[in-house]
């Protein structure tokens, strides 16, 4: 079953409470989505480890409920 977009983003708050999170549905299919994350907790942090960050707060579903999500991280 596919995941809600508001659930990606309820997912990532509750791991970066102070994020910024917009979810795009790339294919219009919930399995593919775009999120754009912008969190004080990626300052002075390599893209690969903010983009853990996100991940590490999506936990199992990354492969299973969520099949692919493109990411962008920022600070503010």
């Amino acid at each position: 079953m596919p995941m809600a977009a508001g659930d990606i983003e309820r997912l990532i708050l509750d791991a970066l409470p102070d994020a910024h999170v917009t979810i795009e549905d790339l294919a219009g299919d919930g399995d593919h989505y775009r999120a754009t994350v912008t969190s004080a907790a990626f300052a002075g942090l390599p893209r690969v480890k903010q983009h853990k960050l996100v991940y590490d707060a999506l936990g199992s579903r990354m492969g299973g409920e969520l099949h692919a999500l493109a990411l962008i991280t920022r600070t503010p």
